[in-house]
């Protein structure tokens, strides 16, 4: 098996065996007192003010922006799927709120980067043509939205190191990191699958998770 299969195959076997890689709710909820709706980019900027002022340090900064491209390629996926009529009527809500998810993820991160936020990448879901049904043949849509999402877990997994010394974002990047697990959990249910691979899960490098997602980016 080559490098770039390996990386991949920590996510998701089936990949592998039509792609050859050479090229990731805010919250579970918004939380809510006396009925008013707490922001969470403002609550997540002021933390980061408060920490570092008015600018965050600068391995901060890129492993935001790291997670923002992640963010936006997952967002604009279930964007167009969900646009597209390939989730079935059972599992449109499911998709749907994932999407809103994804969605709250990318205007939080923005939210605090400010104008240090990487812009959105142009994407291709095909892959190439690799995957040209994505948006016709719902397993193939399931499919990439269970890499898709388990890439996102690894990749935050990956940086929590970078992240260690700025408590009030690494706080809420696990936040961001354990709602991602439930999505790739609820996305392997149904596919009939186990939510779990094993025991321990296992982090990636970011060159491992650019690899796997740069096919994605047009």
């Amino acid at each position: 098996m080559t490098q770039e299969n390996s990386i991949l195959s920590e996510i998701e076997p089936e990949v592998v065996d039509r792609i050859a890689v050479g090229r990731r709710e805010m919250f579970s909820r918004y939380a809510k007192m006396g009925g008013i709706v707490a922001s969470a980019p403002l609550a997540l900027a002021l933390a980061s003010n408060q920490a570092f002022g008015q600018s965050l340090p600068s391995q901060v900064v890129d492993v935001l922006n790291f997670a923002l491209t992640l963010e936006y390629l997952e967002a604009a996926f279930y964007d167009q799927g969900n646009k597209s009529g390939v989730v079935p009527r059972e599992y449109r809500a499911v998709f749907r709120t994932i999407g809103e998810h994804e969605n709250a993820h990318v205007k939080l991160l923005k939210g605090v980067l400010g104008s240090a936020s990487v812009a959105a990448p142009a994407v291709d879901f095909t892959a190439g043509g690799q995957y040209a049904d994505v948006f016709e043949n719902f397993e193939t849509f399931r499919l990439l939205s269970q890499t898709f999402e388990d890439l996102g877990v690894a990749a935050y997994k990956g940086q929590a190191g970078n992240l260690m010394g700025s408590g009030a974002i690494l706080t809420v990047a696990l936040q961001i990191h354990s709602v991602e697990a439930r999505h790739a959990s609820e996305v392997r249910r149904i596919g009939l699958k186990y939510g779990w691979d094993s025991a321990f899960d296992k982090p990636l490098s970011k060159n491992a998770v650019l690899a796997a997602a740069t096919p994605f980016l047009a």
